[in-house]
């Protein structure tokens, strides 16, 4: 069982750890064979984090952290399907994590692919057509705003994405709505490395 901090205190873990990244401080804690000897048997991460799977998004990285200390799930376009929910009803109701970032950033590929699909009525092939496909009603609630340039729908998906988790996990929302966790929505900006805040439900 994790030894319990509270949302705040996991937030402003990774915001911490963000701001020594961004600085050029980065401390890499957690991070050498020592820490994996501590680890066979038990973890107990502070946070999970649901992020687009791009190879310019490396959780534990950008948020200065090491082995044990987040739960990470990644899907293109952080698109939820039902092992992306277990996974992270995982790590609320076995390891008692309190917070879930989603975390996406600008100048995704998978949110651009959506916006061309929109924009030009095709749809990809394969199993890229699922990803856009669920990546739609963002881009049509950015479109319908006045927001046309796929950063707004970048931020707009990360939104949507927060809701849709409470609206297809009972135990995310429970927890959410019982004080116990809560969920954030990050947009990453990649020229700066900088993680910044766009959504919350629950109490930080």
């Amino acid at each position: 069982m994790s030894s319990r901090i509270s949302t705040y205190e996991a937030w402003h873990r990774l915001l911490d750890g963000n701001e020594r990244f961004v600085s050029g401080d980065s401390l890499h804690p957690n991070q050498n064979a020592s820490r994996c000897s501590e680890l066979v048997n038990t973890q107990s991460p502070f946070a999970v984090i649901f992020g687009c799977a791009d190879s310019r998004l490396a959780a534990e990285i950008i948020f200065d952290v090491g082995l044990g200390d987040v739960f990470v799930v990644r899907t293109a376009g952080h698109v939820i399907d039902d092992a992306v929910l277990g996974s992270l009803e995982y790590a609320l109701s076995v390891l008692h994590v309190p917070l879930i970032v989603i975390l996406g950033h600008d100048n995704c590929g998978a949110v651009t692919a959506a916006k061309d699909a929109v924009e030009g009525g095709e749809l990809p092939q394969g199993h890229i057509r699922d990803l856009v496909e669920r990546i739609t009603p963002s881009v049509l609630r950015s479109l319908r705003e006045g927001k046309t340039d796929v950063n707004d729908m970048v931020v707009e998906h990360v939104k949507e994405t927060v809701r849709r988790l409470l609206d297809s996990s009972r135990v995310i929302f429970d927890a959410v709505d019982g004080y116990s966790a809560a969920v954030v929505g990050v947009g990453y900006r990649l020229e700066e490395g900088r993680a910044q805040l766009v959504s919350t439900a629950g109490v930080l």
